[in-house]
């Protein structure tokens, strides 16, 4: 705990300025570490480095002046960039995104301060100072912005009440059947959530880490591959077995993939000249209806992309956000992760030509 009481203190000392030229070194001599040994910790405790989480902390906290009406070219200089297209790049690198089109996803339409994340913690009982982080990916990018680690053990979700509930009811079925899942933590007033605008659950966390790009493509990357494929075989027999306690959605996907994808394949055939002949479209029609009605279809994850997949070591510990379930196809998961990957293994390659 000394090393988190360490580390949370710097964070304060980082969020309280902000605006203010901010160093290792400082932060180090104020807990009497080494500059190395500090970097280390803070590292492993936050998922990323000193610089890239100043870093990060100043774009949130740039992005939160600039969206309740300050001058951008104000916010941005305030924060230590030269100029708005300097704090425009930065956000990009960061996010993958412009800060217009970030702020428009569902999931950022509401942003807590440390302060407020401090009042909903109180409805829990548990030590009170615990550190509050963002949750990242090994390589650093951030998973959601309504997700935090709270010291070790726990962590704070806050979403739409439909998607959260569901969430829940899935994790705490697995756990019946022994597989290791994000169960709710009770509130002292013996509920599973707090109530409002927005729905906010406290849930035990698994031990792990999404496995980084790295990693991923790295020279261990077909042990993971199978490691990725055992685990979402023996998610799925789990699945099976608490469907009918679930009650899932059914998504009809022979609909989809016929009303949406093939016209929006045909339309992308002909504008970027793919060069696929229209007895493609035929034969995939006439095929895939049949093999539909024989694929097998239950309750599935629906979104196991590799940042929802917990590694603890070499192995999977847990899946995380089952709010997305659904009765769909099988084999949809799978080939969601694979596909997963290979979008990533592009763009990593995209990058590595450049």
């Amino acid at each position: 705990m000394q090393q988190y009481d360490a580390i949370k203190l710097g964070i304060e000392y980082i969020e309280n300025n902000l605006k203010t030229e901010i160093t290792a070194e400082d932060l180090a001599k104020m807990d009497g570490y080494s500059v190395w040994h500090y970097q280390k910790v803070f590292s492993r405790i936050t998922g990323m480095s000193i610089a890239a989480y100043i870093g990060k902390r100043r774009l949130d906290k740039a992005l939160g002046e600039i969206t309740y009406g300050r001058c951008a070219v104000d916010v941005a200089f305030d924060y230590g960039f030269d100029t708005y297209a300097g704090f425009y790049k930065a956000f990009v690198k960061m996010y993958g995104e412009s800060p217009k089109k970030y702020l428009n996803k569902t999931e950022v339409l509401v942003m807590f301060t440390k302060k407020e994340l401090r009042d909903v913690l109180s409805n829990w009982d548990i030590p009170q100072d615990l550190p509050i982080i963002d949750i990242h990916i090994m390589d650093g990018s951030k998973i959601s912005n309504n997700v935090w680690s709270v010291g070790e053990d726990y962590i704070l979700k806050i979403g739409e009440q439909e998607k959260i509930l569901r969430n829940l009811n899935v994790a705490k079925a697995l756990t019946s059947q022994g597989f290791t899942a994000m169960t709710p933590i009770s509130t002292k007033y013996g509920t599973e959530y707090v109530d409002g605008e927005k729905i906010i659950v406290l849930v035990k966390g698994i031990k792990g880490k999404p496995l980084s790009k790295a990693n991923r493509f790295g020279d261990n990357r077909r042990k993971f591959g199978f490691e990725y494929g055992e685990k979402i075989a023996l998610l799925h027999k789990a699945l099976d077995v608490i469907e009918p306690d679930i009650k899932p959605q059914k998504q009809n996907l022979y609909k989809l993939v016929m009303e949406w994808a093939l016209p929006e394949l045909k339309k992308q055939n002909y504008q970027y000249r793919m060069k696929l002949s229209e007895s493609f479209f035929e034969d995939y029609i006439n095929n895939f209806e049949l093999l539909f009605d024989k694929l097998p279809k239950q309750l599935i994850h629906r979104d196991p992309n590799p940042s929802n997949i917990l590694f603890n070591g070499d192995e999977i510990s847990g899946f995380m956000e089952f709010d997305l379930s659904e009765h769909n196809i099988r084999l949809f998961d799978p080939c969601y992760c694979a596909t997963g990957i290979l979008s990533e293994w592009r763009d990593v390659n995209n990058i590595q030509n450049k």
